[in-house]
């Protein structure tokens, strides 16, 4: 067994002021998703600036924010929020759903494609291989608060985190989903999306991947503790919510290469 860092979730306190490494994490997702998207602007449009990366950056971060919050409250704890509306301003203590933040980064994609004369899913296909900075990036700071751990085990490398109330050697799930949905998924679409590409696949690529990613981690995590497994003894709403995400993907890689052959073998 391995021992867990005991990191205090907060990473600077000045007075009554502090900031959170969960907050800090978003920041260093989205930073370095500007940082590698301005690598490969001058490719995806030549007349854009920093500036208007900059725009788009903003537009995202806000669809994963808000987004994210929202599909939280509504997936996976509707009745607590009811009770106490102001647990939804508390984003410091975790609470972010993956499937809720990719709505509200569709939406905000969307409505910034119409108002900059981008097809919607060429924009997408931009974004898509950044987007695991991120969620890498969210789920050490999901370590770090010692939150969403998975099963008890005893395999070599199972900790005991200090916010479990039965204090088991448990997998560390938050790191799987970092190795898997961040470092695994930036390394996938990184090197496909290198090369010309169909429209929607880099897109569709992403879902497949991350669904199955997700899908098999929610395996050996803790489900959340209102809702429990859903079906089976082992069903999760995770898995529920990634089943569509794997299904659409493979439809837009599907379509992309039956509709853009030529752009496919490029």
């Amino acid at each position: 067994m391995l021992p867990y860092p005991q990191i205090d979730p907060v990473a600077v306190s000045l007075g009554p002021l502090q900031i959170h490494w969960y907050g800090l994490m978003y920041l260093i997702g989205i930073g370095g998703a500007w940082l590698l998207a301005s690598r490969r602007l001058h490719r995806f449009d030549p007349s854009w600036d920093k500036d208007k990366l900059s725009d788009l950056v903003f537009w995202v971060a806000m669809g994963v924010i808000v987004g994210g919050r929202l599909g939280y409250v509504l997936f996976y704890d509707l009745a607590s929020y009811i009770n106490d509306p102001t647990l939804i301003f508390q984003v410091w203590k975790g609470g972010m759903s993956f499937h809720g933040g990719l709505l509200g980064v569709l939406l905000c994609t969307w409505i910034f494609a119409r108002r900059n004369g981008k097809k919607f899913f060429e924009l997408m296909d931009f974004i898509a291989p950044f987007v695991p900075i991120g969620l890498g990036a969210g789920r050490i700071g999901n370590f770090i608060n010692a939150e969403l751990w998975g099963k008890a085990t005893d395999v070599p490398w199972a900790m005991v985190f200090p916010t479990d109330p039965q204090q088991l050697a448990r997998h560390p799930s938050q790191l799987y989903q970092f190795a898997l949905e961040g470092v695994a998924l930036f390394v996938i679409l990184w090197i496909y999306s290198s090369k010309p590409r169909p429209t929607m696949a880099v897109s569709g690529l992403f879902a497949v991947c991350y669904g199955i990613f997700r899908f098999i981690v929610e395996f050996v995590r803790v489900p959340d503790a209102q809702l429990g497994y859903l079906a089976f003894g082992w069903l999760t709403m995770g898995q529920v919510l990634c089943v569509p995400m794997i299904l659409i993907g493979l439809g837009m890689i599907a379509w992309g290469y039956r509709h853009e052959p030529a752009k496919a073998s490029a």
